[in-house]
C-alpha cells in the first residue's frame, strides 16, 4: 500500500499536501482500492468556504457512492477538471494526477492535527 510520508491523512481516508497556505487534497491509495473502479467525482463547492470534517464532494464507484470530507477548514480554489473525463485517474495515481481539489487553508497549523503516514498505516492495518 502506497502511503507517502510527506503527506498528512484523515480517518476518512483523505490525504493533504500543504504548500504555504495552499493545500492539495485527494483520497488515499487504500480508499481507491476499497472503492474499486471510480466512475464519477462530483465537487460542487468551488469558491466555497468548507469547515473541517464537512463534505466537499462525492466519489462514485461501480457499486457505491462515498462522501469526501474536508481535512481542514479552507476555501476551495480549484477542482481537478481532468477528472470529469477520466475519473479512473484517481485509481491509477491517487497522490499525483488523481488529486481532487486545492484549497486556501484558513489556518495552516490545523494540518498538524492530522495523521502522519505511520499513524495512517496503523489505522488501515487494524
Amino acid at each position: 500500500m502506497n502511503i507517502p510520508e510527506e503527506l498528512k491523512y484523515t480517518e476518512e481516508h483523505e490525504w493533504i499536501r500543504l504548500e504555504g497556505n495552499i493545500a492539495t487534497i485527494g483520497i488515499t491509495d487504500f480508499a481507491q482500492s476499497e472503492l474499486g473502479d471510480i466512475v464519477y467525482i462530483e465537487v460542487d463547492t468551488l469558491d466555497s468556504e468548507i469547515n473541517s470534517n464537512d463534505v466537499f464532494g462525492t466519489v462514485e464507484a461501480v457499486k457505491t457512492v462515498s462522501d469526501l470530507f474536508m481535512p481542514v477548514t479552507g476555501k476551495v480554489i480549484e477542482v481537478n477538471s481532468s477528472l470529469e473525463d477520466a475519473p479512473e485517474v484517481v485509481n491509477d495515481d491517487p497522490y499525483g494526477q488523481g488529486w481532487i481539489i486545492k484549497i486556501e487553508v484558513t489556518d495552516p497549523a490545523d494540518v498538524e492535527n492530522l495523521m502522519s503516514s505511520d499513524n495512517y498505516r496503523n489505522l488501515i492495518d487494524n
